[in-house]
């Protein structure tokens, strides 16, 4: 029996350390989390995703009684993205999340369907998607999807 090992990256950054373009991109998410229908959780999320051609798209979670049945916001935000410009990779994606109380001081990270949908996306486009996670107390640079789901199933199993 052997170990392996798999290394990862994740930078963290303040709101100030990063760049113009990534905090007009946690600006939208945040925005976009105002717009989120959690009337069951309280807990309202955002995403905005930026798009090759410069193009911002957002999106917020979408719950429904019969939990199943919602959507997450990153999810929301790829597909709208996907469908509305289905020939323009994406950049980036920022993810904000509020509760009662404000934006969430620890940043959160994508459920395990929103992973496997951003490694789509990433292998659909042959490049990686740069996800920023924001948090009042900071913010996480990530790279590519590969780096929050290293053992991932992808269309090359299939």
């Amino acid at each position: 029996m052997k170990d392996i090992h798999i290394d990862i990256r994740i930078r963290s950054a303040s709101y100030g350390e990063l760049d113009e373009t990534e905090r007009i991109l946690v600006d939208e998410a945040k925005s976009a989390a105002a717009r989120s229908y959690s009337p069951y959780s309280k807990f309202a999320v955002g995403a905005a995703v930026l798009l090759a051609n410069g193009t911002t798209v957002t999106g917020s979670n979408q719950e429904n009684a019969a939990y199943p049945s919602g959507l997450c916001a990153e999810r929301t935000a790829l597909f709208y993205a996907n469908s509305r410009y289905p020939d323009q990779p994406v950049d980036m994606l920022a993810i904000a999340a509020r509760n009662e109380s404000g934006f969430v001081a620890t940043p959160v990270t994508p459920c395990g369907a929103c992973r496997q949908v951003i490694l789509e996306t990433e292998q659909r486009f042959k490049r990686p998607v740069r996800i920023l996670l924001y948090g009042e107390s900071e913010i996480l640079l990530i790279e590519g999807i590969k780096d929050l789901l290293p053992l991932s199933f992808g269309a090359e199993f299939l």
